[in-house]
C-alpha cells in the first residue's frame, strides 16, 4: 500500500517543497558551475533504475569535460584532477544531487532508496539482486549513504540496500531522511577515486558492527 500510494505522494510533496526552498540556491549553483569551467551546467548519465531499467539521471556538473565517461568515480586513478573547483564543494555538500529532484517528479527516482548506480557497476548490481534492492526505485539518499557512503565497498553497500528493502516503509524512509541531515552537515563518507582503497569500512548488520582495514 505504501509503495503504491503513500511513497509516491510523499516523493512529490517533498520534491516540490525542496525545489521551492532550493530554487534560488540552485540558480546560484548553476551560474557558479557555468562560470567556473567550460562545459554544460548539468551532468546527465544513464543509471540503473527500478528493475535495472536504465534512465537518465541529472546532476550539477562537478568534473571537467575530459573526465572518463560512463564510469563510476571510484574507478578513477586521479579523480581530483578532474573535479572542478566548484565541484569539490558541491560534492562535499551533496549539492550536485539537487537536480535529481526533477528525476523524482518524473517518477524515475524516489527521495529515499538505493542509490542509482552506473550501468557498468555490475558487481554491485549483481550483489543487490538476491536482496531485492534492484526492485525498488533508486533514491537521492538511502540507508547506505547515511551509514558510510563512499567509504563502503560493494558488499557492504549491497547489504545496506538489502536492509532498506527488508524494512521498506514510511518509518524506514523517515529514519533515512533524519540521518541524511547529519550526514550532509558532517560531510562524512565523501571520498573520491582510489582514496577508497585505504578507507576503514564500517558494516552495520542488524545490531552488530564490524570493521575491516
Amino acid at each position: 500500500m505504501y509503495d503504491r500510494f503513500g511513497k509516491r505522494s510523499l516523493d512529490i510533496v517533498m520534491a516540490l517543497g525542496a525545489l521551492a526552498v532550493f530554487s534560488v540556491p540552485m540558480i546560484v549553483v548553476a551560474l557558479w558551475v557555468k562560470l567556473d569551467s567550460k562545459g554544460p551546467v548539468f551532468f546527465k548519465q544513464l543509471r540503473s533504475g527500478k528493475n535495472q531499467v536504465p534512465f537518465l539521471v541529472y546532476k550539477f556538473r562537478t568534473m571537467s569535460t575530459d573526465a572518463p565517461k560512463d564510469a563510476p568515480t571510484k574507478e578513477f586513478k586521479d579523480a581530483g584532477s578532474y573535479i572542478t573547483r566548484s565541484g569539490k564543494i558541491l560534492r562535499k555538500l551533496s549539492l550536485d544531487e539537487l537536480p535529481q529532484l526533477f528525476n523524482v517528479i518524473k517518477g524515475d527516482m524516489s527521495v529515499v532508496g538505493p542509490r542509482p548506480v552506473v550501468l557498468k557497476e555490475l558487481n554491485l548490481l549483481n550483489l543487490r539482486q538476491p536482496l531485492g534492492a534492484n526492485s525498488v526505485k533508486p533514491g537521492i539518499t538511502g540507508w547506505a549513504q547515511v551509514n558510510g557512503r563512499d567509504e563502503l565497498n560493494d558488499i557492504i553497500k549491497a547489504r545496506m540496500d538489502g536492509e532498506y528493502v527488508s524494512d521498506y516503509g514510511f518509518t524506514m524512509d523517515i529514519k533515512c531522511l533524519r540521518h541524511t541531515v547529519w550526514a550532509v552537515l558532517s560531510v562524512k563518507g565523501n571520498q573520491e577515486g582510489h582514496e577508497l582503497n585505504s578507507s576503514v569500512l564500517t558494516v552495520f548488520d542488524g545490531q552488530q558492527k564490524e570493521s575491516a582495514q
